[in-house]
C-alpha cells in the first residue's frame, strides 16, 4: 500500500520507539505486495531511445556538436535515399500510331479546312452520276472587284501591279494621271478597282474602273469606254484657313494644348520654338498660349495639317514670346515680332563636360615634354555626343596623326573648328551641318590618355584660343519685307479661334473637267 512521506515518517518514528521491529514487518510487506514491471520489448526499447535521442535538431543551432553532426548525417541520408528512390528523368514509354501515307493524308486533311485556305488543292471530285456531266472548261465571272490600298512605302504603279492591274494597264494610267500625283500618292489611300473579262486564259484581265484620292483637292476615276480608258478629274473644295488655338495653361502645356484641340504636330514644334526663347521650366499655370498651324480641310471630312506658322506665350510673370515663321534670302527660320531672326554662328560648346585643360605651354601627358597645347579639351563620359559649335562644311573627317579620329568644319571668313580624340565619326566630307548636330562621339583615340574631346579653333590657319572668339550673325528684316511680315503677323493674330465652316460662303465647286 502507498505510503506518503509525512505516513511514512510516523510509522519510522513509531518503530523507532518499539525497537526497530515493526518497521521491517512493514517494509517486507509493501515489497511483497508491490507488483513487479514486466519486461520491456525491443519495440518500447527503442521508442523510449528515439524519444531521447534528437535525430533532426535544428542545424542552425550549437554548430559543431554531437547533436548537430548527428542532424547533418540524418539530412544527407534523407537526401541520398530520395535521389536514389526517384524516377529519373527519362521519357515514359507509350503507343505512337503509325505514319500516315500520302493517300490516307489526303484523305483526311480533305475533311478539313485547310484544303480551302491553300485552293481546294485535295483533289477530291464529286463522284460521277447521271446528274453530273464533265464540263470542257469553267465559265468565268465576268468582273471582279478589288479594293487595295497603296502602303507606307508604297507607289501606285505597284499598288496596282500588286493588285493584278496588267503591265500595260498601269502604263497607260501613269501616262494619264502622273501629273496629277506629282508629289506621290499618299500612304493608305484606297484604290476601287474592277477588272473585266479576258479575251483568253492567257492574257491578264482588262482594267475596267480605277477611282483614288489623288490629292486631298482632287479625285480621280478612270473607265473604259470602247476599249479605251477615260479619265474624270473630280475637283474638292479645301478650306486652306489656318488652325488657331487658344488657351491658359494648367497643370502641362502640352495636355492643355492638346485639350483645346491643337494637333500633337503642331503642339510638339510649338515646344520647340517657345524652348528656344524661354524656359519651358518657367511656365506656369495662367499663362496663354497662341498657336497658328497650316492646315486644310476637305468637304469630304478629310484633313491635313501642315507646318506651324505662329507661336506666341503671353505670360503673366517674364518675358512673352511672338514668334512667326518667314523665309529670308532663301533660309525658312522663326523671326521676333520686331523683325530679328534666329542668331547664326554663335559659339556653343562642343560637348556636355566641363573644360579640364587650356590654350597654351604645358607639359604633354604621354610625350613627357613642355609643348604648345594648341585647342582646349572638355572632359566628357565615353560616347558623349560631339556637337558642331555652328553652322558649316565638312572639311575633313577621319584619322589624322596623334589627333586620332578627327573632324574639321570650315565656317567662312576664315574661322575653322576641330574636333578630336572622337571614338566615332558621325559626318562626312563636304557635307553641311548646322549649329547643335552631331558629328562624332567622345572616345580616346590617338594621343590620350582618356576620353575627352580636344577643341581647336583656326582663324586664317592659324589656331588661335576658343575662348578669344565669339561671332554672331542674325537676320534682319527691314523695309518693305519687314511691312510684309509684320503684315502676315497681324493676320495671324487677327484669326479667329476654332474651325470655322467657310464652304457655305464660296462659290459651288467648279464644273468637272474630263480628258482621255
Amino acid at each position: 500500500m502507498p505510503l506518503g512521506s509525512a505516513g511514512l515518517f510516523q510509522e519510522s518514528h513509531f518503530g523507532s520507539q518499539q525497537g526497530g521491529a515493526p518497521v521491517s514487518l512493514w517494509l517486507a510487506d509493501s515489497l511483497a505486495r508491490t507488483p513487479a514491471a514486466p519486461p520491456q520489448d525491443w519495440r518500447s526499447r527503442l521508442r523510449d531511445w528515439a524519444d531521447e535521442v534528437e535525430l533532426v535538431p535544428d542545424l542552425g543551432q550549437r554548430i559543431g556538436s554531437l547533436t548537430w553532426f548527428r542532424g547533418l548525417a540524418t539530412c544527407f541520408g534523407l537526401c541520398a535515399t530520395a535521389l536514389y528512390l526517384s524516377p529519373g528523368f527519362r521519357p515514359v514509354p507509350g503507343f505512337s500510331g503509325a505514319r500516315l501515307s500520302d493517300a490516307h493524308y489526303d484523305e483526311v486533311r480533305s475533311q478539313m479546312i485547310t484544303p480551302l485556305a491553300l485552293g481546294a488543292d485535295s483533289g477530291h471530285r464529286m463522284g460521277p452520276s447521271d446528274a453530273v456531266q464533265p464540263l470542257r472548261e469553267t465559265p468565268e465571272r465576268p468582273q471582279i472587284a478589288l479594293n487595295a490600298q497603296v502602303g507606307s512605302s508604297d507607289t501606285l504603279p505597284r499598288a496596282l501591279s500588286r493588285a493584278g492591274v496588267s503591265g500595260g494597264d498601269v502604263a497607260t494610267i501613269m501616262a494619264m494621271v502622273g501629273a496629277d500625283i506629282a508629289g506621290g500618292v499618299k500612304p493608305g489611300t484606297r484604290l476601287d478597282i474592277i477588272l473585266g473579262r479576258r479575251a483568253s486564259r492567257d492574257r491578264p484581265r482588262p482594267l475596267d474602273r480605277l477611282a483614288f484620292r489623288a490629292r486631298l483637292d482632287l479625285s480621280v476615276e478612270l473607265s473604259r469606254a470602247g476599249g479605251a480608258l477615260s479619265v474624270k478629274r473630280i475637283p474638292i473644295r479645301v478650306d486652306n484657313t489656318p488652325l488657331r488655338i487658344q488657351g491658359l495653361v494648367g497643370d502641362s502645356i502640352y495636355r492643355s494644348a492638346r485639350a483645346a484641340g491643337a494637333p500633337p504636330k503642331a503642339v510638339q514644334a510649338f515646344l520647340r520654338v517657345i524652348a528656344g526663347q524661354v524656359d519651358l521650366g518657367g511656365i506656369a499655370a495662367g499663362d496663354r498660349y497662341d498657336i497658328v498651324t497650316d492646315y486644310h480641310r476637305a468637304e469630304t471630312g478629310d484633313v491635313e495639317v501642315g507646318d506651324l506658322l505662329y507661336a506666341g506665350l503671353k505670360r503673366a510673370r517674364g518675358k512673352s514670346v511672338d514668334m512667326l515663321k518667314w523665309t529670308k534670302d532663301g533660309r525658312t527660320e522663326w523671326f521676333e515680332a520686331s523683325g530679328v531672326g534666329e542668331r547664326r554662328g554663335v559659339l556653343s560648346s562642343p560637348v556636355a563636360g566641363h573644360m579640364s585643360s587650356g590654350f597654351g605651354m604645358r607639359r604633354h601627358p604621354i610625350l613627357g615634354y613642355t609643348r604648345m597645347h594648341a585647342g582646349i579639351d572638355f572632359a566628357a563620359r565615353y560616347g558623349s555626343p560631339i556637337y558642331a559649335v555652328t553652322d558649316g562644311v565638312i572639311s575633313y573627317a577621319g584619322r589624322h596623326g596623334g589627333h586620332g579620329n578627327y573632324v574639321r568644319i570650315e565656317h567662312g571668313g576664315g574661322l575653322a573648328t576641330g574636333y578630336a580624340h572622337m571614338s566615332r565619326i558621325a559626318a562626312a566630307p563636304g557635307q553641311r551641318v548646322r549649329r547643335g548636330q552631331v558629328i562624332g562621339y567622345v572616345g580616346s583615340t590617338g594621343l590620350s590618355t582618356g576620353p575627352h574631346l580636344h577643341y581647336e579653333l583656326y582663324r586664317g590657319g592659324r589656331v588661335v584660343n576658343p575662348l578669344s572668339v565669339k561671332f554672331t550673325t542674325t537676320a534682319q528684316l527691314a523695309g518693305s519685307e519687314l511691312a510684309a511680315f509684320r503684315a502676315k503677323l497681324a493676320q495671324y493674330q487677327g484669326l479667329r479661334v476654332g474651325l470655322h465652316d467657310s464652304f457655305a460662303q464660296k462659290a459651288s465647286a467648279a464644273p468637272v473637267a474630263q480628258g482621255k
